[in-house]
């Protein structure tokens, strides 16, 4: 059966329009508080944690959420601004029922979503997804009066994921004599992320770390991270850490300004674990460089391709018993560390990488060398199916065919917004740049 509301990432979209209206969200929390409540084997009053981004939305999704849980009989702790991986974290370290993140994680604040983890801090399951969606074609109810949930703040969150984070640092290692400079995107990591560098002993330089409700991702943040490797240059900082608004995803700046992608810090976290024994394997998706594939061979490590999307990562991993995980785009899994995707916890692990082989980002990651690759986003209309364009399927054959060996093409809708990314791997980056052009312009002439 296939998920009406659900995408790769919960429940996203544009604020105001349908699913993400105040009635939808309150039947939304409605049905997933009867199915997690159903879900459950304790005895004890299900409860759940709600966390939000900066959005300005949030505290209207918020209310409306908590309104739907409480009829469903649910207790509910709210967090206010806090990333989407503590909110995983703290739902397990609670012991609670699930927790639940109003989040459009990278997307302008314009848009916002719904996402669950459950009681162990994973994203739920397809299966689980759908029961909720079936759950939301039936008439609501409202519990009587005495078995309504109630509701109260969780006043520690931020000190307890701030503890959680140093801890996945080791022990035998501080940030002492490192100039640091961190973009929160104006976002939820905002009151987190320069505290975590800073206790670990660093010199911290915090940007995108004034929230408006409308200023998340706006030209900051792992999204444009330019901005931030301004910021290093200027302020002559060691490293540079950007975090998109959840804080689920980083990407990173070395001292010269040049930023590091996701593809090259899952390498530089796999090489250091190598230097510590064997690794077993790692997890990519289908849009991971080709170089990675290629290292990974040369070092006698398992290399598989999932779907592309977190969820995907971790079920691949998950399934093999591998640890490390992540894609391009920053959401970097060590499940030795979190459950779930944390830039924070990424970025820390690239630190310790550094302060174990005593070398700068560029030093320790200089004999990766990316492929050339060129992605394209297309604005579609919904509902648009991009495999039943045939003059863009032909072309799409004709790249193919002159790539042969030397590289690749990867079409793929977008999970949670309407746009057609297009990718295209190449030896030579011009090339990779017409071809993907090639290809995106049939889909333009066809959308329009």
């Amino acid at each position: 059966m296939t998920r009406k509301y659900f995408g790769t990432d919960g429940v996203r979209g544009t604020v105001g329009i349908s699913p993400i209206t105040p009635d939808f969200v309150m039947r939304l929390g409605y049905a997933a508080g009867k199915v997690l409540t159903r879900s459950g084997t304790s005895a004890i009053q299900p409860t759940v944690l709600i966390g939000k981004d900066t959005r300005i939305s949030g505290y209207m999704l918020e209310a409306a959420l908590q309104a739907g849980l409480s009829a469903a009989g649910v207790d509910v702790m709210l967090s206010g601004p806090m990333p989407t991986p503590a909110v995983a974290y703290l739902t397990r370290a609670l012991r609670i029922t699930a927790g639940i993140v109003i989040s459009a994680s990278h997307n302008p604040y314009q848009d916002n979503g719904i996402k669950f983890f459950s009681s162990s801090g994973n994203k739920l399951p397809d299966e689980m997804e759908l029961k909720i969606e079936e759950m939301m074609e039936r008439p609501m109810d409202c519990a009587m009066s005495d078995a309504l949930g109630k509701a109260r703040r969780l006043d520690d969150a931020q000190g307890r994921y701030i503890e959680f984070c140093k801890s996945t640092f080791p022990g035998e290692f501080d940030l002492r004599g490192m100039k640091i400079a961190v973009d929160c995107a104006h976002g939820a990591a905002y009151h987190i992320a320069p505290h975590v560098f800073h206790e670990l002993g660093a010199e911290v330089i915090a940007i995108g770390v004034q929230p408006n409700g409308e200023n998340i991702n706006d030209g900051c943040g792992a999204t444009s991270p330019e901005a931030l490797a301004e910021a290093v240059i200027m302020h002559g900082a060691d490293v540079g850490i950007a975090l998109d608004g959840d804080a689920d995803r980083v990407v990173m700046i070395d001292e010269k300004g040049e930023i590091y992608n996701g593809d090259q810090l899952l390498y530089l976290m796999t090489k250091d674990r190598m230097s510590q024994g064997a690794v077993d394997g790692v997890v990519g998706t289908l849009m991971t460089n080709m170089a990675l594939e290629v290292a990974f061979a040369r070092m006698g490590i398992g290399f598989e391709r999932a779907a592309v999307g977190d969820r995907y990562v971790l079920e691949a991993m998950q399934e093999r018993g591998w640890v490390l995980g992540g894609e391009g785009s920053g959401h970097l899994l060590c499940l030795d560390k979190q459950t779930t995707g944390d830039g924070i916890v990424s970025a820390l692990q690239v630190l310790s990488a550094l302060r174990r082989n005593n070398a700068t980002l560029s030093e320790y990651c200089n004999d990766l060398t990316l492929f050339p690759q060129t992605l394209i986003n297309v604005r579609i209309a919904r509902g648009f199916n991009w495999k039943e364009n045939e003059a863009m399927l032909k072309e799409k054959e004709k790249v193919e065919k002159e790539l042969g060996n030397s590289g690749r093409v990867l079409i793929r809708a977008s999970g949670t917004e309407p746009l057609l990314r297009i990718m295209v791997e190449a030896e030579n980056e011009a090339a990779a740049h017409a071809m993907a052009k090639r290809i995106a312009d049939y889909c333009m002439v066809d959308a329009a």
